[in-house]
């Protein structure tokens, strides 16, 4: 009887505290890893292929780990990148709101997961072997009934305690954290149709994923970091991988060429190719370039005016400057109207905003037409009595393949 009592308390490994944190950091580690890894940049994306042995070993920790079936995660994924912010986003912020999506971030998932056409849609070309249909799929709640019986032999008591922790981590990370904050708050590189954001420059703790804005901007890429200062832990395991040939990146973000300034005159189609491959970078730099002159700009105004318009103050910083007009709110929209009216050099900016990002929204446009539209768009910037958009339509011309 004592040995029994001696093992619900303590379990096989008789482990410390601390050792059992030890253990629980470690496989919630590997789980994070089978899903930016597996289900993320190549299941999903095809930014990245693992060698047989390894996607095999990510699928099964997954079922023992989380009960996530592959297909299902992959379509709901593609799904939001395909419906970005819109009624039909799976967990848009913008649409359910961020706190609902931060702690209700698996209802939704679940919700997505269960219908048929998102599944029929989205879901092609994930595993369909044996295993995946008659194991992973058919008995999804086996795996996670073992880790708990796993945990309980190992820890005892504590192991009920570390099998939670495993079953909330990525319902809580993945789906509240990236999907919700991820999409609310943070920084951003690239004005991308979206609201994303890169949580934290150092991918860490979710395995790359806090570099959320620059997936977005490049969905493809299999690695997610883009600044000096950004670290993508994720990408630094498929690096490691490459070298021992269990991983073949098969795409990467393109890093951006400019041309020499004495050939900077003539906007050809390798600079048009340039141009909206760069696009989401650049409406960013134009997004910096207006809260400068919106700086510059409260500074010039008259006193009475400035009492007039309280909310310019803040302007420059506003976050949602960075985004795309179709994303903002009505009050949003209507401080913009304000600030723009009080100032036609503002107006002037926003509105060659505005037609710089009709230029790749025009799709049914020809090549040979978005080019001439580029062209006009920077002789007109180029003749303006505002500097800084006058070098910024210069420094497009640099753009090249």
């Amino acid at each position: 009887m004592q040995a029994v009592i001696e093992f619900v308390a303590q379990g096989l490994a008789d482990a410390s505290v601390w050792q059992v944190v030890g253990f629980t950091f470690i496989v919630t580690h590997i789980t994070i890893l089978s899903t930016t890894l597996f289900l993320h940049r190549s299941q999903t994306h095809r930014g990245v292929d693992f060698h047989p042995i390894i996607s095999h070993f990510f699928r099964f920790w997954l079922w023992l780990t989380t009960g996530i079936v592959t297909r299902e995660w992959v379509a709901v994924h593609r799904k939001h990148h395909a419906k970005c912010e819109g009624e039909e986003d799976p967990h848009s912020p913008l649409v359910h709101g961020a706190s609902t999506v931060l702690w209700k971030g698996a209802q939704l998932y679940r919700a997505s997961a269960t219908d048929q056409v998102t599944l029929d849609r989205y879901g092609r070309g994930t595993p369909n072997d044996w295993l995946e249909k008659n194991v992973y799929t058919r008995h999804r709640g086996l795996g996670i009934t073992l880790m708990l019986g796993i945990d309980v032999a190992l820890f005892g008591g504590l192991g009920v305690t570390v099998w939670a922790i495993q079953m909330a981590w990525i319902p809580f990370w993945a789906a509240g954290v990236i999907n919700g904050l991820g999409h609310h708050v943070g920084y951003r590189n690239f004005s991308s149709a979206d609201a994303s954001t890169n949580l934290f420059p150092i991918g860490i703790l979710i395995g790359g994923e806090e570099l959320h804005n620059n997936h977005h901007a490049h969905g493809t890429s299999a690695k997610f970091s883009s600044k000096w200062y950004e670290f993508d832990l994720g990408w630094m395991y498929i690096r490691s991988m490459e070298v021992l040939r269990l991983a073949t990146v098969r795409r990467k973000a393109p890093a951006r060429k400019l041309k020499a300034a004495h050939e900077a005159g003539v906007l050809d189609d390798r600079s048009l190719e340039a141009v909206l491959l760069h696009r989401h970078e650049i409406m960013a730099k134009y997004a910096q370039l207006l809260k400068r002159i919106a700086g510059r700009e409260w500074r010039n105004l008259q006193p009475h005016t400035r009492a007039e318009l309280p909310a310019w103050r803040a302007f420059a910083s506003r976050r949602w400057l960075l985004w795309q007009e179709s994303l903002l709110n009505g009050e949003q929209r209507a401080q913009l109207q304000r600030v723009a009216a009080a100032s036609p050099t503002l107006a002037h900016v926003i509105e060659m905003r505005a037609a710089l990002a009709r230029i790749w929204e025009s799709t049914a446009d020809s090549s040979e037409q978005l080019l001439h539209r580029l062209q006009a768009w920077c002789a007109q910037a180029e003749r303006s009595h505002v500097q800084e958009l006058a070098g910024f339509a210069q420094r497009l011309r640099l753009y090249t393949t």
